[in-house]
């Protein structure tokens, strides 16, 4: 690093990243919670919608998993439209979209319409996360990105915490609010509350720091010079800039095959936890099915307080480290919840697995950011983001057809850790070689 470019970032105040912080991270982190909450509502509502619809666990899986082809398809174009157009314009679209797909969803009569309702809101929702990602670099500089990326990680687990809860008195009282059952009631929900945050995100988001008026403009200036100085470094190091250089970039590849495996050891849980906690305390009834889903909110609770210690001591980390070793407690919880029979030990278990995993995310994408700028950033992060998603569909559909097959969860379980396991192995293989590279992707 150059002395000038040292002096550019000195002049950054501390209390102005706290504000840029404050300002940026609950707006994006709203849109997320819900977006979490979207993908994740056909877990809570499992046990009813089956009964009333007809559908196997298997169905159920390709239910939740549908949203992720639709998911995939469009992740590395939609990013680039935001780049184009900015995140304030394009996140609102894409939150007005799936409001709006979440709601109709209310109506679907069969798995063929299920099917269908879950493909097109993956359609719908397809850039979200990956374009946030790809935002918060365009706020925060390296230095500043782990504590950012992991204050806005912790939405993930908060997204359980409040959709769980959300969840479970609309099952009890959704018929009586609304007239439908109370299943239909969380999409019809969840659609209308995705909409109004859209409208928040249109009046308040701001695309750049020159555009933040509460930023005044010796701030707006520095952050500015400060992130062009940080590109400028990326650049001489050797940073991707291009589009068709990320898209093609082996190490691209291989890091998204580990987000494939974090992403892998998460989705299963969240969309089947419920019912593999009905399954194991041998709950049933309307009342099992409230029950079930908010212990399931449990791990999500006890991620949220490993997110914020493991922030604190992974900064003074390497990326890769501070994202092996939640990830080795990860497959820990995994293992232990595998060969369980106490439904209070599996809790323990997934609370365990959870909090590894969710500890892991916002540590992982600051391996990525090393060496990519530019539009290399927006399609590479997209990549890997995309990428993920096949796990997405795969690791529910997969979870249920073992379950259908064999009457339990336990060889899904097993087989997720040994997936994880692998993505821990390219991980410190791939990871490791990044950062002697020092931002070099080439």
């Amino acid at each position: 690093m150059d002395s000038t470019a040292a002096t550019t970032r000195a002049v950054v105040a501390p209390r102005t990243w706290r504000k840029v912080g404050f300002r940026i991270i609950p707006l994006v982190g709203l849109a997320y919670v819900a977006s979490y909450i979207d993908r994740a509502n056909v877990g809570y509502i499992a046990a009813p919608m089956s009964r009333d619809l007809h559908l196997t666990s298997g169905q159920i899986g390709l239910a939740a998993g549908l949203f992720f082809i639709g998911y995939i398809l469009v992740e590395v174009p939609s990013n680039m439209m935001l780049r184009r157009f900015g995140a304030r314009k394009w996140i609102a679209r894409i939150m007005i979209t799936w409001g709006l797909v979440t709601a109709a969803t209310a109506a679907v009569n069969s798995a063929a319409t299920l099917f269908l309702a879950r493909l097109l809101l993956g359609l719908a929702e397809a850039g979200l996360a990956a374009g946030i990602l790809l935002y918060l670099t365009l706020w925060f500089p390296r230095r500043q990105r782990s504590w950012a990326l992991s204050a806005f990680f912790l939405m993930t687990p908060v997204s359980s915490v409040i959709g769980s809860p959300l969840a479970a008195a609309l099952l009890e009282w959704g018929q009586n609010l609304f007239g439908i059952a109370g299943w239909r009631s969380l999409f019809l929900v969840e659609g209308v509350l995705t909409i109004l945050v859209s409208i928040l995100i249109l009046a308040f988001l701001p695309d750049r720091p020159g555009n933040a008026r509460w930023l005044d403009d010796r701030e707006k200036a520095a952050i500015e010079a400060t992130l062009a100085a940080e590109t400028d470094e990326h650049r001489a190091r050797g940073a991707l800039t291009g589009l068709r250089q990320a898209l093609t970039s082996g190490r691209v590849w291989l890091m998204a095959v580990t987000w494939f495996a974090i992403a892998f050891g998460l989705y299963p849980l969240q969309f089947f936890l419920p019912t593999m906690i009905r399954s194991i305390t041998h709950s049933i009834g309307k009342s099992g099915d409230v029950s079930s889903v908010l212990l399931s909110a449990i791990p999500y609770a006890v991620a949220v307080l490993a997110l914020l210690l493991w922030a604190r001591f992974a900064a003074r980390r390497t990326a890769v480290t501070a994202t092996a070793v939640p990830m080795t407690v990860g497959v820990a919880g995994l293992l232990l919840a595998t060969f369980t029979s106490s439904g209070t030990l599996f809790v323990v278990a997934v609370c365990v697995s959870v909090a590894g995993i969710m500890t892991a995310m916002p540590q992982f994408w600051r391996i990525p950011a090393i060496g990519l700028t530019g539009a290399a950033a927006a399609s590479g992060i997209a990549l890997i983001n995309s990428v993920s998603n096949v796990s997405g569909f795969v690791g529910p559909y997969f979870t249920g057809a073992i379950a259908s097959a064999t009457g339990s969860f336990t060889w899904a379980l097993l087989a997720i850790a040994i997936i994880m396991t692998a993505g821990l192995a390219v991980l410190l293989s791939v990871g490791r070689r990044m950062e002697r590279l020092d931002g070099s992707l080439s």
